[in-house]
Parts: structure tokens; sequence; C-alpha cells
């Protein structure tokens, strides 16, 4: 059987030494870089998970939405977690250990042993969204449908799935990497189809007219 050898200072080895000093480099950048990781906790102690980082002098953001409840003779409105067991913790990974060895943190979500960040863009407009109290709530997650983006107000720059609830529009925004999904009202206005693969909008006519 033929074997291929790598001849040293061939195209491949060199390759393989660029790829090599590129991941070294991402992942020291990483360790310095302050980025938002999405911290895994225990059911029902976010608001917990939060107050610790706060003591911690971390950056975090817990998105909450009021929700309405009745308790025997009276409504109660709760703040309640946006996504359900996450907080989200700005940081660079070498001060890890301050957000992990708080009791109710199962783990920063990750793959393969490191802790993956999420984009800066997508808390950044979620903060800038949600401080202005604007009807959001979770949504079971969506991973495909009607992929729109969001062209105008405070959530401009989010992409999602278009649903339409009674005479309303929501779009679900998804977060992939913890699996989770919010669901915000927008104008018909505010939303644009995005071109699938084929070239062909991925909005019916009825909402093509209105939104491009």
């Amino acid at each position: 059987m033929a074997t291929t050898m790598v001849i040293p200072g061939s195209a491949s080895s060199v390759l393989k030494r660029q790829h090599s000093a590129v991941v070294l480099l991402e992942q020291e950048q990483a360790m310095s870089q302050a980025r938002w990781y999405a911290a895994y906790t225990c059911a029902n102690h976010e608001k917990r998970v939060a107050a610790e980082l706060g003591t911690r002098d971390v950056e975090h953001f817990l998105p909450l939405y009021n929700s309405v409840r009745w308790w025997k003779d009276r409504r109660v409105t709760l703040d309640l977690p946006l996504f359900p067991g996450y907080v989200f913790a700005r940081l660079a990974l070498r001060d890890r250990m301050r957000v992990v060895q708080i009791p109710s943190v199962v783990r920063l979500v990750g793959f393969g042993g490191l802790p993956t960040a999420l984009p800066d863009n997508e808390i950044e407009i979620l903060q800038a969204g949600l401080s202005q109290s604007l009807r959001a709530g979770p949504h079971p997650f969506l991973a495909a449908g009607r992929h729109v983006r969001i062209t105008g107000g405070p959530f401009a720059g989010l992409e999602g799935i278009l649903k339409r609830r009674k005479s309303n529009l929501r779009v679900v925004v998804s977060l992939e990497l913890i699996q989770r999904s919010v669901a915000v009202d927008v104008d018909a206005t505010d939303v644009q189809g995005v071109v699938s693969a084929k070239g062909a909008d991925c909005l019916p006519p009825v909402f093509r007219k209105c939104c491009i």
C-alpha cells in the first residue's frame, strides 16, 4: 500500500504550521480579551447567580420579562428570566474561575472543552431593546422557518423566524449556542426577508409588499 510522506518544508507542512499558529493566536486572544459567555445555572438560580456576579464585579446580563400569574385570589406580576437557566457574563477566559466557582453555576457553555463566546452585537442589541421595556417573552426554540432580519427599531440587526400572532408580527430570535429562543413584537415595516440560497425571498407575497 502506497503511503504519503510529508516532506519538511512542503506546502502541506507549511499549511499545517500556519493553521496551528492561527489556532494558538485565537486561543491566546480568547484568554485575554473580554467577550460574552453563557453561564449555565442550576434551575431557578439565575437571579442568585446574577447577584453573585455583581458582588464579584463581573459584568453580566440577565434579561427578564414580566409574567402575570394568579396566586389564589390575587394576581401577581413576576420578573422571570427570558432565557431560563442562563446568565450572560462578559469576561476574559483567564478570569473564568470567578464565574465557574459560583456554587449555582454548572459551567460556561462551549464546545471541545472550551467556553464559546457569543456574538457581541446580539447581546448589545438585546440589552438596548429590552432596556426600553418592549414586549418580549420566551418561545420554544426554532432553528428553521421563514428567515427575516429586523431592520428598524431597538432590535434592528437581529435575525430570526417570522411568526404572526393575531394582528401583530413577532420575530423569534434564537441563540444557537444555548438552544433558546425569544419572541419580540415588531412592526411590519421593520422586517425584511432574508434571501435564501436559491435567491428567492423567504417572505410570502403579502409580507414582501410591506416589508421590502
